[in-house]
């Protein structure tokens, strides 16, 4: 929108045909940018949800509309009328009330007779309609007025500006100011489809609006006249033409806006000012004679009538173009997954940059529906000490700081999702943002409380205030943070001032993965598994320690670990020092889509944190996993845990205490019963408190960050998930 407003106060000042010579120059620019996704944008021919197919079995339909710009325009609306008349063909014809010219009733009348439509073409064609809620409001007062008059049901803005949640103030039954792809558009964003969708009005005080209240958007989905002949100086309609076959090919709708003032009638073309009207009468004449009765051809208010009178309107998702930053492993990750992955199974683009866990990995594959760029290295071994952390995570946030600014220039994100640690990596997405992309920061662990526990800094020191202070700008520079548990909500929001705009979603299970299966193991061993980081806070060397009684009544116990982190050649020297190097076994990471399998296998699970660190409040997600899979959990006595389970669904232990944490082990392991009882409890508890049931909260809150001005969201249901007693 702002270089609309600029090029029209320039404008004036500017010769026509150096304006249009500027014009061609950029529209070359974008054509090279925009290959693979224009003039055919892949995913477009998807239908929208309840779409039930054209009217009488026709494979596609074909609505033609124009828009008249100015005196010239109005001069030639009867010779493109006949045109069409001749072949056959009914069109309509937007006006603009309050332009550079006065529309003559007579006109309107003698369209309207041979059976063509009037609609209304913005108010003065200014570029200035979306200027603001206030000036759109009061322009939708003189707008309905001339609807009224002029007895029109369709609207269409110039430049094809659009904000689609603004025109419910309008009495109309279409729109059609939208595009499935067009980036020489001022306001590029396309829809992403070639069918026509309903627009429902939005909630009224929190209500839900009457389902018959919207209006259907059309969008055209052959280029405009203007942009094929003129800017990029096609001789010929070979470009309709080969479009007209994909979306007829893919039963969509072919609506095309021609402008009259740019068709020369028996005249020669003006380079740069117009173009053979032989151009239009070919693209009408060639889908006569190839598919003769196979398209419906109806007036824009004939599609409005069909679609908004459907039992069930069609909706549709407008494809979001998404990227997520994550300083970890994208395939160890499970929460990004799941976020990337659920806006990936809906159409949305979503591209993740992610660390590369070894060199055999390629830099770029597309994993289930996303892109994935692994554009930092974490495998070479870490120097000790702050710097040691703080250095390949500034090298991190520098290239992703290049890629989403090159990316953004390339072709705008609509939304950045960020993932901690660290918070400043929200940073990388500087230009995005000023760009007006949403933001939304995602804070897996609250950096300060992690950097205490790991360095043992007070609180009071230098570094531990400024972790605060990055934490505090972080939270402002977001539209939106989501914290990855209750606790961490309530005190992250009152130090950053964001109670208004942060939701706690939990680290949910994927239940389409972690689900129940047939046991594969026949062998006589008791298998207690963690998988995680190894990290002090975790409490693996309690585990270990605990484990020495353990295998003293339990004989065929085994103690697996799968993981990484800066304690595991601790806590490997801690079971040789203790002899245990044949039951403690120590694996390597596994992605999250195969450690499910292993996690099954398991006979029981052990959750150890420590109360005393930063493991007091952190969520451990293993726990819900292994619920999941119907094996039961041993879980530290934690504050974060108790504030979502309770002991009918874990076996708790106290924290830090080795022979309370060996006794239960034994207890569980040398009593089959039990172990079974408490997963079957713990199941059921899982399968209410999984990711799919909380999956459309986090899609509302995308979708609200991406709507119209993107600002922050101020209401967004929260995933607060309090565990109540399940049945012993």
């Amino acid at each position: 929108m702002l270089r609309n407003r600029i090029y029209y106060r320039l404008k004036p000042f500017l010769p026509d045909r150096l304006r249009m010579q500027l014009r061609r120059w950029y529209a070359r620019h974008v054509l090279e940018r925009s290959a693979g996704r224009w003039p055919i944008l892949p995913g477009s021919e998807r239908p929208p949800v309840n779409w039930p197919g054209w009217p009488g079995g026709k494979k596609f339909a074909v609505v033609l509309t124009h828009d008249v710009e100015g005196i010239r325009g109005v001069e030639k609306c009867r010779p493109l009328m006949e045109l069409e008349r001749e072949l056959g063909f009914v069109s309509s014809f937007n006006f603009i009330p309050k332009g550079t010219y006065q529309t003559p009733p007579e006109l309107r009348d003698e369209l309207a007779s041979h059976g063509f439509e009037v609609g209304v073409h913005d108010l003065h064609h200014d570029g200035h309609l979306y200027e603001s809620p206030e000036v759109f409001a009061r322009k939708a007062v003189e707008i309905n007025q001339h609807l009224r008059d002029w007895g029109a049901s369709g609207f269409r803005s110039g430049f094809m500006l659009n904000q689609l949640d603004w025109l419910h103030q309008l009495d109309i039954a279409y729109d059609a100011s939208t595009f499935d792809t067009d980036p020489f558009e001022p306001q590029p964003e396309g829809q992403g489809t070639i069918f026509p969708f309903w627009v429902p009005a939005p909630p009224v005080n929190g209500q839900a609006a009457d389902e018959g209240r919207g209006y259907v958007e059309l969008p055209y989905t052959l280029t405009q006249d203007s942009t094929l002949f003129l800017l990029l100086g096609e001789t010929t309609p070979e470009t309709w033409l080969r479009k007209v076959d994909w979306i007829a090919e893919h039963g969509g709708m072919v609506l095309v806006n021609v402008h009259p003032d740019y068709v020369a009638f028996g005249e020669a073309a003006e380079p740069l000012r117009t173009f053979p009207a032989e151009h239009y009468r070919a693209l009408l004449v060639y889908l006569r004679e190839k598919y003769k009765d196979a398209f419906w051809q109806p007036l824009p208010r004939e599609v409005a009538a069909f679609v908004g009178g459907l039992p069930e309107k069609p909706r549709w998702h407008r494809p979001r173009r998404v990227a997520m930053v994550t300083h970890s492993y994208y395939e160890q990750d499970g929460r990004v997954q799941r976020y990337a992955e659920s806006l990936a199974a809906r159409g949305d683009e979503v591209e993740v940059l992610a660390l590369r866990q070894s060199v055999g990995l390629p830099r770029e594959e597309k994993r289930n529906g996303v892109l994935l760029r692994r554009v930092g290295d974490r495998f070479a071994k870490r120097r000790s000490g702050k710097w040691g952390y703080l250095k390949p995570v500034l090298s991190f946030f520098w290239t992703c700081t290049r890629h989403l600014t090159a990316g953004h220039q390339k072709r705008p994100y609509d939304l950045l999702h960020i993932h901690n640690m660290p918070d400043f990596l929200i940073f990388a997405a500087w230009y995005p943002k000023w760009r007006k992309a949403a933001i939304l920061l995602d804070i897996h662990d609250l950096l300060p409380e992690f950097f205490n526990s790991k360095f043992g800094a007070p609180a009071s020191s230098r570094l531990p205030r400024l972790l605060l202070y990055i934490e505090r700008l972080s939270a402002a520079f977001a539209n939106h943070v989501i914290v990855a548990n209750d606790l961490w909500l309530d005190r992250y929001a009152e130090r950053t001032g964001t109670q208004r705009r942060s939701t706690a979603f939990i680290n949910h299970v994927d239940a389409q993965l972690f689900a129940a299966r047939p046991r594969t193991r026949d062998d006589d061993r008791l298998i207690v598994m963690f998988p995680g980081g190894l990290y002090w806070h975790q409490g693996v060397d309690l585990a270990i320690r605990a484990f020495q009684a353990v295998v003293a009544a339990v004989p065929t116990a085994e103690f697996h670990i799968y993981g990484d982190g800066d304690m595991k050649d601790e806590l490997a020297a801690l079971a040789r020092e203790l002899g245990m190097n044949g039951s403690v076994r120590f694996f390597p990471p596994v992605p999250s889509r195969d450690i499910a399998a292993l996690m099954a296998g398991a006979d029981l699970a052990v959750v150890p944190k420590r109360a005393d660190s930063f493991g007091n409040e952190a969520y451990s997600t293993k726990i819900m996993e292994f619920m999941s899979l119907g094996v039961p959990v041993i879980a530290s006595s934690t504050r974060i845990d108790r504030f979502y389970f309770n002991d009918s669904v874990v076996r708790f232990f106290e924290s830090g205490n080795v022979p309370d944490l060996a006794h239960a082990m034994i207890e569980m392991l040398q009593n089959p019963a039990a172990r079974s009882a408490q997963a079957e409890r713990a199941q059921t508890y899982a399968h209410g408190n999984n990711w799919q049931t909380r999956e459309g909260e986090y899609l509302q809150l995308v979708d609200s960050l991406c709507a119209s001005g993107r600002g922050a969201v101020q209401s967004v249901s929260s995933s607060r998930v309090k565990s109540s007693p399940v049945p012993a």
